[in-house]
């Protein structure tokens, strides 16, 4: 049987695997309220579906990037890498998971797909942020892997 040669994770390695998810969520996010601001802007009575039309490519193209981004993560070998990706994950997709549902009752809504931006700026952007300074207030140390294949084993 051979030994695997032991691979050093950097601390700083691992503190920006704790953020990425936040913080490409965040980015993405502001992204889209700030398109569909502008669509709101522009927009005439002849378009208005130019705010959804706008906002909705950095959505769309963040919650499919996000998915491997996600999963990448998931099995980090530092447990606490792991626990700041999959509260990430549980936040931003509970709050776009709720996206779909509001043509269903928008017209209840009040302030409709504006009152959803403001919404979604208020819930996830502050929590995000707040778990980016968690993420960097703590005490990371280089991991030394012994088996980097057995990496996901100990998720």
């Amino acid at each position: 049987m051979h030994m695997a040669e032991p691979h050093l994770i950097p601390a700083a390695s691992s503190l920006r695997s704790a953020r990425l998810f936040n913080m490409l969520a965040v980015a993405s996010t502001l992204l889209a309220v700030l398109l569909f601001s502008l669509g709101n802007f522009i927009a005439d009575k002849k378009l208005h579906f130019l705010p959804m039309a706008m906002s909705l490519p950095p959505v769309a193209i963040w919650l499919a990037a996000s998915i491997f981004v996600y999963a990448g993560i998931a099995h980090h070998p530092h447990p606490r890498v792991r626990h700041y990706n999959k509260w990430a994950g549980y936040r931003y997709y509970g709050l776009i998971g709720t996206v779909p549902i509001v043509p269903l009752f928008g017209e209840f809504i009040p302030g409709g797909w504006s009152s959803v931006a403001v919404l979604l700026i208020l819930i996830l952007v502050p929590w995000a942020l707040y778990d980016v300074w968690r993420a960097g207030k703590e005490d990371w140390q280089d991991l030394k892997v012994e088996d980097v294949h057995k990496v996901g084993a100990q998720a």
